[in-house]
């Protein structure tokens, strides 16, 4: 089946509905934050989506950090796209991460920085204990089911032309979570959810956009359940 991009009603709407998102995080952030606390050692690494950056995830990072994790940002800037990641220093500061903790990572992938999350766990698989991806464009047909493709495709020059296939549908070998909102506005849903039966993958689907996923109270709940 040959995907399109999400509908021109989602996706000029992705603003607006990004920000009820936000608002009714701050209406259910102090319950929220009565999602009991763990004692553990436990790495979080949380990696932002194409244009986001540390900054804004901060919030989601603090939340992740006071349930008593150590989470932290990706360290790379804003992300631009697969031409200015550093994938070296991105596993490097994922192992050591993994080390100043109990030797494992969770990488929660917002978007485009949940196909790097995938990716790193192919590469060092045993670094990471799970991957969690929030609206992430893995599947197959991505390339031509996105709002975003042209920008990326400007600010990536090098990057393949949207009709060359790749892989970045087969599922890490780590378990996995891919959470999507079939009110994406910006990428297709059925491209961020995995195809297949497997014991160690689960697709969940949680309302809002898809800009505001990583400030979302369905997905920090999500997070802290799934973490824990």
């Amino acid at each position: 089946m040959k995907l399109s991009p999400p509908n021109a009603l989602l996706a000029l709407t992705e603003g607006p509905r990004a920000l009820v998102d936000m608002a009714c995080l701050g209406v259910a952030a102090p319950l929220l934050r009565h999602y009991p606390t763990v004692r553990t050692n436990h790495g979080v690494m949380v990696i932002p989506g194409f244009l986001g950056d540390d900054r804004g995830n901060g919030p989601l990072i603090r939340y992740l950090q006071h349930l008593g994790y150590i989470a932290s940002g990706w360290g790379q800037g804003r992300n631009m796209g697969a031409d200015s990641i550093d994938r070296d220093k991105l596993q490097h500061d994922i192992e050591i991460l993994a080390s100043a903790g109990d030797g494992e990572v969770s990488l929660v992938g917002h978007s485009l920085g949940g196909i790097y999350a995938r990716e790193m766990a192919r590469r060092a698989p045993a670094a990471v204990r799970q991957v969690i991806t929030l609206g992430s464009p893995f599947g197959k047909g991505h390339r031509r089911a996105s709002n975003a493709a042209r920008l990326y495709q400007r600010l990536n020059p090098s990057q393949r032309p949207p009709d060359e296939d790749d892989y970045l549908w087969v599922r890490p070998p780590v378990p996995t979570t891919a959470i999507f909102t079939r009110a994406d506005g910006v990428v297709n849903w059925r491209t961020s959810v995995q195809e297949g039966e497997f014991d160690d993958v689960e697709n969940i689907e949680v309302p809002g956009s898809h800009t505001g996923l990583s400030l979302n109270p369905a997905v920090w709940f999500l997070l802290a359940k799934k973490l824990a």
